[in-house]
Parts: C-alpha cells; structure tokens; sequence
C-alpha cells in the first residue's frame, strides 16, 4: 500500500541582547509571555492535497484473471468550514469540507478468460465532500500545536465508463456511469498557529466507498463463438488523501502578529533552530528516495483518422508495475530577505525488478491473450525546479506558493515470456529469460503549487509540498524484438496532468544540521489522444499508420534526507 507521509517540525525562540554599560551587571531580562492561546471558536480555510485511489470492479463471468482495480490518481482543491472546542489541552470539533478532484485512471476488467473479449474500464472522482469531528491535543509552550484524529462521513461523485475492447465486429459495445455515493472517512493530522488569526494544517486522509451495480455491455466469447449477454459489476473504491490547508479563524485581526517570544539580555550557550532567517539563506542535502514505479500505455484499436470511434477501444495495453528502484538526489532552497524563494531536485536511481504484462485482443481467433516479463537494467532520472514566493512567513513558519517545471526519464528492458491468459498460444519456454523488449519514456510538466514548512518544536519541523501538473508532454520508444521483424514503435502524447504531492519530519540536531524522513507520490498522464506510430509490424521498414494512445505513470515511496543550512 502506498502511503504519503506529510510531516515534520521544531517551534522557535527568539533571542535579544540587551546593551549596558558594565557586561557584569547584565540580567536576563524576560518578556512574560502571553496567556497560553485557545482553538476554540470557528474558522474558515481553503486546501489543496492530491494522492491516488483504487476503484474494483466485481467480474460478473467468474473470478478475473489480470486487472479488476483501476489505480486513479488524484488531485484536489476546495475548501472548510468548522467550529473548535477546546478545554485544557484537548480539542473537540467538527468540520465540514468539499473537494473538486480532477482524477482518471484506466485498467483491464472483467477478464474472467482468455476466450472472452474484456473490457477498458475508466474511471475518475470529480466531487468530494466530508462531515467529520475531529479530536486533538494542544501541546507546545502556548499550545500553538495541534495533533488531531478526525472521523465521519463522505460523498463523492464518481464517473467512468466500461468499453469492450476489439471484438473483430461491429459496433462495439460500452455502459457509462455516473453516481453520488456516501462513504467513511478516517485521518489525522498537524494544525499550527501562525498568527492569532491563521493556522497552517498539514493532513491525511483514507476515504472509503461502496458502489452501486452498474451495467456491463455485452461481449464476445470466442471459441467456440458467444455473444455474453449485458451484465451487471458492483464498484467500491478508497483513497489516500493528503492535503495542506490555510485557515482563518473569525474575531482574530488578520493582520496580527504574536507577541509572546520571550526577550533575553544576552543568548544562551545553543541557539534554538528557526525556520525562517530574516536575510539571504540556503538549505540543501541529499536524499535517498525507496520507491516503487508503474507506467500504462494503451493502444487504441484504430487509426487517429477514424476520429468518430471511441479511442477508449483497445487493441493492445502493455503496463508496467512493482519497478521497485532505490535514486540518491541533491535538493535545495534559496530564500531571500522579500520573501522569494528558489527551490528544487535532481535524482538519478535504478531498479531491476517488476514485470510488463502485454495484452492483446481479437488476434484472429483468439479473444484475449496476455504474456508476462520481468523487467531488468532499469534506470530513471528526474528533476524539478521551482520559483515562489512566501504569503506568510514569521520566525517560526512560512507559507507560500510556486510555479515550476518537472522532468522525469525512465528505460528499461523487458526480459522473458509467459502466457497467463490463453492456452491455445504460447511466448518463450519456461526459464529463457532472453531480452525480448525495451521501453524508454520522457515527460515534462510545468507544476504550479503551494509550500508549506513550520517548526512543531524547537527541534522538530514539518514541511510539505502539493504541485498540479496542468499539462503534460510525453515521448517515448517501444521495441519489440521477438517479432519475426523487430519493431520501433515511436510514442507521443500531451495535455492531460498530474499531481506531485510530499511531506518531509526533520529533526534539527543544530541550529544548522538537520536529519529527516519523508514520503512522496508522483503521477502524470496524457489525454487520449496520444500517438504511436510502428516501423516494422506491417514487413521491414513499412511504416504503419499512427494509432490512438494514452500513457501514464507513478511512482512513489519513503526518503531519507540529511541537510545544511547557511543563513
């Protein structure tokens, strides 16, 4: 299971020298400090979040063989409204919230056999919305911190379709559906008081749906020939959520600053760690990022000038999963004394583990046909480069938002072949491992986002990112090389989006060194209306016409990081 981890921390102290004429007649001299602050009252915010959801269809023809869970990245934004009890340290509320997602995945489903033509199932949320009471604790010198579990209900909309894929007839079959279901929700979370007016939240999520039944088209079955009579599939679905949040809280002055640091006639022996330096600084380290990797491409059933038939019909998807891979990576960021930061990545890893499962439909006689490989000599690169600049920022927090740009590059090679689906074909015999194809992918992605970092305690900080990716670019090459002909298939795509969300729990062991750990997701996909064109699959050299196509990845995991920072 894929989990992101949003954390992190450390509060600050800040420290005056008071001026006298004899240095030994010097006394600390102690502001008090303000009365300890209270949570209670109401509030109104806005977030932002992303991560992924799993969507599984029930297959009416019998237990399936591949697919049956549709993996749907996921991106959100919205807002919150809620109202806050609080009594000593501990908090009681409640919370209403509404999400508009832009989220769509696609898989194999109702593939029960290898004689039966299965389908393309796509699905996507676009609507969340939440009802939840929230317990939590207030901890820190003024109870600034608050860690907090939350519970209740939620709704989504979710909207798909189930598309037959080639049938070698006409007119293909396909249902579409699209319901409002009430679900659960469960998380926890961090909330921080910047101000006496706003507080930062960094959240996570796990939300749960049961389906409805929805209706199956009628498919073939081949040999011996059957038209499958109209079905019925019942959905359930979860997500993992997380989320930064921004929230005003009513009667406060907006403009406000705290005003209970306390004052010291000279520093004492350690400085506390701060977040934010008032001038010019840099912090950068390394990470090691533990990661897990998957990449879909579908091919669509028909040439791009055919545009009227639905490119959702397929001929062929090979998809790429469990590329479990280990990158090291540089990061930094430059804050300057305006408020304008510079931020960014670069990692190079490898992996040689995972396997490619290449479906194909209608092949003559044959209805389905699906052969495994592993996956070897991989490799993957990325980097991302940001500009932004803070809206909130104070000696202990800074808010802010982003534009940016993200590159990710990705190969590797597929290594033998077993048939899983259909028995009257076969790929290699039991232990040839021989290379048998190779895939390389690039993406770029301009990404626009908000930052977030704030100390918990003096020691600890939390840190977390979210980036939508309103746009996507994708070139790849595919070579099969088991063919009688070996073949080049060149592959294009744009449009689409992405999300790229994470969160990072350092521990400063100096005012200036910090340890931490982290956990990231990653996704970008293309439109339908990609491209990919073959040289070879029609005899040596010919060029074959361009197919509809769509490409996707992930890839996600925890990190560790060590860092420095120069002020």
């Amino acid at each position: 299971m894929r989990s992101g981890v949003l954390l992190s921390g450390a509060t600050t102290i800040a420290l005056v020298a008071i001026g006298a004429a004899n240095a030994a007649d010097l006394v600390p001299v102690v502001k008090l400090p303000a009365p300890v602050w209270n949570w209670s009252g109401g509030y109104i915010g806005g977030h932002v979040g992303g991560g992924y959801g799993r969507t599984s269809f029930r297959n009416p023809y019998g237990p399936s063989i591949y697919g049956g869970v549709v993996d749907t990245p996921v991106f959100l934004a919205g807002g919150q409204l809620g109202f806050n009890w609080q009594n000593n340290g501990w908090l009681f509320g409640v919370e209403l919230d509404a999400s508009g997602a832009v989220s769509e995945g696609t898989n194999t489903c109702l593939a029960a056999s290898g004689f039966i033509v299965s389908a393309n199932c796509k699905t996507g949320p676009n609507v969340f919305a939440t009802g939840t009471g929230r317990v939590g604790y207030a901890f820190g010198a003024l109870g600034h911190t608050l860690a907090y579990l939350k519970g209740g209900v939620a709704w989504q909309n979710n909207r798909g379709d189930i598309v037959n894929n080639f049938e070698g007839l006409g007119p293909q079959q396909k249902t579409h559906f699209d319901y409002g279901r009430l679900g659960g929700i469960i998380g926890l979370g961090v909330e921080q008081a910047l101000t006496p007016a706003w507080s930062v939240k960094v959240e996570y999520n796990y939300l749960h749906f049961g389906g409805p039944s929805v209706a199956t088209p009628p498919t073939v079955q081949n040999p011996p020939f059957a038209i499958l009579p109209a079905n019925t599939t019942g959905l359930s679905s979860n997500y993992h959520i997380g989320k930064i949040g921004l929230n005003y809280h009513f009667g406060a002055d907006p403009w406000t600053q705290w005003s209970d640091a306390p004052l010291y006639a000279k520093a004492p022996a350690v400085a506390p760690p701060m977040a934010y330096a008032a001038g010019w600084s840099f912090e950068g380290g390394s990470r090691l990022w533990l990661s897990r990797g998957r990449f879909q491409w579908n091919l669509g059933a028909v040439p791009v000038e055919i545009a009227t038939v639905d490119p959702n019909i397929l001929v062929s998807r090979l998809t790429y999963h469990r590329l479990d891979g280990l990158s090291g990576e540089a990061f930094g960021r430059v804050d300057s004394p305006w408020g304008v930061f510079l931020k960014g990545n670069i990692g190079l890893g490898r992996f040689d583990k995972g396997n490619i499962n290449d479906e194909d439909w209608s092949l003559g006689p044959l209805s389905y046909v699906n052969t495994i490989s592993g996956q070897a000599n991989g490799r993957f690169t990325y980097y991302t480069a940001d500009a932004g600049y803070d809206l909130l920022r104070g000696t202990n927090y800074k808010v802010g938002g982003f534009i940016g740009w993200s590159y990710y590059e990705q190969s590797s090679d597929s290594t033998g072949c077993v048939q899983i689906a259909n028995p009257m074909t076969t790929c290699l015999p039991p232990g040839d491992y021989r290379v048998v194809g190779s895939q390389d992918t690039q993406w770029n992605a301009p990404r626009v986002g908000l930052s977030a970092e704030t100390m918990l305690t003096e020691r600890w900080r939390l840190s977390a990112d979210v980036a939508y990716l309103p746009w996507t670019d994708f070139k790849g090459r595919d070579n099969h090389l088991l063919r009688p002909t070996t073949t080049f298939i060149e592959q294009r795509g744009n449009g689409g989006g992405g999300i790229q969300i994470e969160g990072v729990l350092s521990y400063l062991i100096t005012k200036n060194f910090s340890v931490g750990v982290g956990g990231r997701y990653w996704a970008m996909w293309t439109k339908k209306f990609g491209e990919a064109t073959c040289t070879g699959c029609d005899g040596p050299g010919l060029i074959a016409g361009t197919q509809f196509s769509k490409f996707s990845m992930e890839r996600w995991g925890t990190f560790f990081q060590a860092s420095y920072r120069f002020d």
